[in-house]
């Protein structure tokens, strides 16, 4: 295994370098090509300064020489082995401490490696977020819905994965939006950005001005969550479909009653069939655990909610709180895409598997159904989650163009737009380097699992 990786790691160089000669070469051959002039004609300078800036981008980056002298000069400047680079262009000794250098945005005019430590975060925050949520949600419904193949979960859960995957992120961004941001319907969440300005001079933790309304909150939150699962653990199937027909109709009375003005009746049938088909079909899937789970989440939500409109105090979200609540929708947008699509591979994978030879090995050894399920027939189909999850990696650094967009959110993926419409060469082979390496990465951390998930898989 050892040998293994180390080969990889050096066929990553030759891969590296092939994925930025494609994107200079493309970069290159479009109407312009890449050169001082092109960049300094925008900005709106006199012919003394244009003329300045041409030969500091020439000296530089040297942009008046062929493109692949360019190629070269960029390929020394981003090595942290090379020659160095004197004040007039030229190149002195060659040195192996030179250290790399991915240069000056020629959009933002500030270093790239700033622009990348500013936004990556902002993405990789996001993802964090949302990566836990995709595969925690993909494999629950996915092993149950192996499991009750042909069964009203199963029929349900495909259904609703299928709906949830045909919808285009842009359109559920801006029903969000319309109906969760905007002052004529529920304005509960904001509308763009990570925080607002005054949150930075916010303690980091939410702050209650008395102990009661503490109290309250935190009474109302749990008391919530209890009532919901225990109705969830509730064994008559009958009964908890009526008390959860009862809660939905109560829901759907406070949403109505909260937008500003009289709602038409319209509102009111929408209204309480989103909320009660899916909290009907939780009361009576016969998945216990995804039951108890779904239901005791929408408790604990809808009982916070209450214990917060109960409070009488000043109340401060502070910064995490502020930030928490930004993100909602953005995680809401990257995330049921994500685990409809997984949900669906993993129910396809675990079919393949429940049937095999080891699985009804096992059963006739006479071991449990909850074992033979997670310890045999679940770890080997791990095997196409380990493949799809080999793109997190680049998707970490690539972020969302379309939610980052709708949402205002200034990610790696609107930086990586912002370089391409703006032509700025150093940022964009920037950015195809470290997706390129990320990518690489990924794939080798996928074959590293493979073997760990199924020891048939050795590279020895």
């Amino acid at each position: 295994m050892l040998s293994y990786i180390l080969r990889r790691l050096l066929l990553m160089i030759p891969t590296l370098l092939g994925i930025t000669l494609v994107v200079f070469i493309t970069m290159a051959a479009a109407p312009g090509g890449i050169s001082s002039q092109a960049l300094v004609d925008d900005f709106g300078l006199n012919p003394q300064e244009k003329q300045a800036l041409k030969e500091y981008y020439n000296r530089r980056y040297g942009l008046d020489k062929p493109a692949p002298l360019q190629y070269l000069h960029w390929l020394n400047n981003v090595s942290p082995i090379g020659f160095e680079v004197n004040d007039d262009g030229s190149f002195g000794r060659f040195s192996l401490t030179k250290g790399s250098d991915l240069g000056d945005s020629f959009r933002y005019g500030r270093k790239v490696t700033d622009l990348l430590a500013e936004r990556l975060p902002i993405t990789l925050l996001l993802n964090v977020l949302t990566i836990p949520i995709i595969y925690l949600v993909a494999i629950v419904v996915g092993v149950q819905a192996a499991r009750d193949r042909g069964g009203s979960f199963d029929v349900t859960s495909s259904v609703v994965m299928l709906a949830l995957w045909s919808i285009p992120t842009m359109l559920v961004g801006v029903l969000l939006i319309g109906f969760f941001s905007n002052e004529q319907y529920w304005h509960w969440f904001p509308t763009s950005g990570l925080s607002y300005r005054q949150a930075l001079d916010m303690p980091f933790l939410p702050h209650w001005s008395n102990l009661t309304d503490v109290l309250r909150f935190f009474a109302a939150a749990l008391g919530g969550l209890w009532l919901a699962t225990l109705v969830a653990r509730w064994p008559a199937k009958t009964l908890r479909t009526v008390i959860v027909a009862i809660a939905s109709v109560g829901l759907t009375l406070w949403m109505v009653w909260a937008l500003p003005g009289r709602a038409a009746p319209w509102v009111y049938v929408v209204t309480g069939l989103s909320i009660a088909l899916p909290l009907l079909g939780l009361a009576r899937t016969d998945y216990r655990g995804f039951r108890i789970g779904a239901l005791g989440l929408v408790g604990l939500i809808v009982g916070g909610a209450a214990g917060a409109m109960w409070m009488e105090g000043d109340f401060v979200r502070g910064f995490l709180l502020d930030r928490l609540w930004h993100l909602v929708l953005p995680v809401v947008c990257l995330s049921y895409g994500g685990f409809a699509f997984l949900a669906r591979l993993t129910r396809s994978a675990m079919l393949e598997n429940l049937q095999a030879d080891f699985a009804r090995t096992a059963r006739a050894k006479g071991v449990p159904e909850d074992e033979v399920l997670w310890k045999h027939v679940f770890r080997n189909s791990l095997l196409p989650l380990i493949t799809v999850s080999a793109g997190l990696l680049p998707g970490l650094l690539g972020g969302s163009i379309i939610v980052e967009t709708i949402f205002s959110i200034d990610g790696m993926g609107k930086l990586a737009v912002e370089a391409v419409t703006g032509r700025d060469r150093e940022l964009v082979l920037s950015i195809a380097l470290i997706g390129g390496f990320l990518t690489l990465v990924g794939y080798l951390l996928a074959d590293i699992l493979y073997a760990i998930a199924d020891p048939r898989v050795s590279y020895d």
